[in-house]
């Protein structure tokens, strides 16, 4: 049974070349580099609310996981058609029209769809900025624009991201309930939810080397995201480690994971993928205390001295 709904064609016929461009760039928007920077920078940026946007970055690899696995299990293939074949674009264009227009591997649900219902419509939740009603507005806005792209583009049927947005708003529904149910804990929340959809993908996929790598960053960001909540721990006045129960088990967490990742990495270097996976997975832990660090106000002494030294 077909996925298409027959009006690919009629579509393709009235569309001028140089509009497979103009989507190529809109479907960026829901591509993985694209929503890993929007997170990565707001993380980065964020000083009063970062415990939420971590919380979003955990949903963004519990989505990857989670529509690694999804395409496993279904193993569609994608549609056997393009909006523009590459030879009728102007050779200026070919590395642009490949790299923004193009796709490969299985076709059911929308990795784009889902990632992007997933991204956006959580920072609509849990960013402040502007009215509740106009985030929500603008994040149905990009999911629309970037699922039609794909559509558009000729690399998904449009019942691929139909059930993309779909499985997108089933998953933020059962997540959003955790995660409010305890607001506190929002960001641990969230990595754990990655750590425990990448393990299902694992087996799911059978060792699919995309869901290898994520287990390893989804161990990697939960360490490191319990180091970053011990350093505003001590840099709060808590403390010292051992005297204070909430301090010690996070400190254990993230030694226990990072143990781990760097004897993986240690044991199966260089060849296999394990190795790149215990790789990521430290470097992941190292980078996420790093903004909490730098706004620690031992940090910001140092700084500030720095600087009165400097003039």
């Amino acid at each position: 049974m077909t996925r298409g709904l027959g009006w690919f064609d009629a579509f393709r016929e009235v569309v001028p070349e140089w509009a497979v461009v103009v989507l190529g760039l809109v479907t960026q928007l829901g591509d993985v580099w694209f929503l890993g920077v929007l997170v990565g920078t707001l993380y980065w940026i964020e000083t009063d609310d970062r415990d939420d946007i971590a919380a979003v970055a955990g949903l963004l690899l519990a989505g990857l996981s989670l529509i690694t696995a999804l395409k496993h299990v279904f193993a569609l293939p994608r549609p056997e058609r393009v909006l523009v074949e590459v030879e009728a674009l102007p050779a200026a264009v070919h590395p642009l029209y490949e790299a923004t227009a193009t796709a490969t591997g299985y076709g059911f649900p929308s990795g784009h769809a889902l990632m992007s219902t997933i991204v956006y419509l959580s920072l609509a939740e849990y960013s402040d900025v502007s009215t509740r009603r106009r985030r929500f507005l603008g994040a149905a806005g990009l999911v629309t624009a970037v699922s039609l792209s794909r559509v558009g583009l000729g690399v998904h049927y449009l019942v691929d991201v139909v059930a993309g947005v779909a499985v997108g708003l089933v998953f933020l529904l059962l997540a959003w309930g955790l995660l409010n149910r305890y607001p506190t804990h929002r960001g641990t929340l969230g990595f754990g939810l990655a750590v425990g959809i990448a393990a299902a993908a694992l087996v799911t996929s059978r060792t699919d080397p995309d869901a290898v790598l994520l287990v390893g960053a989804s161990l990697g960001a939960f360490a490191g995201w319990q180091l970053a909540l011990l350093a505003r721990g001590l840099d709060a006045g808590q403390g010292p480690i051992r005297a204070d129960r909430r301090l010690a088990v996070r400190a254990v967490a993230a030694g226990l994971v990072i143990v781990s990742l760097v004897g993986a990495t240690a044991y199966y270097w260089p060849v296999s993928l394990l190795a790149g996976s215990g790789a990521l997975g430290v470097t992941v832990a190292v980078l996420v205390p790093v903004p909490e660090l730098y706004h620690t106000e031992r940090v910001r002494r140092l700084r500030q001295r720095s600087l009165s030294g400097s003039q």
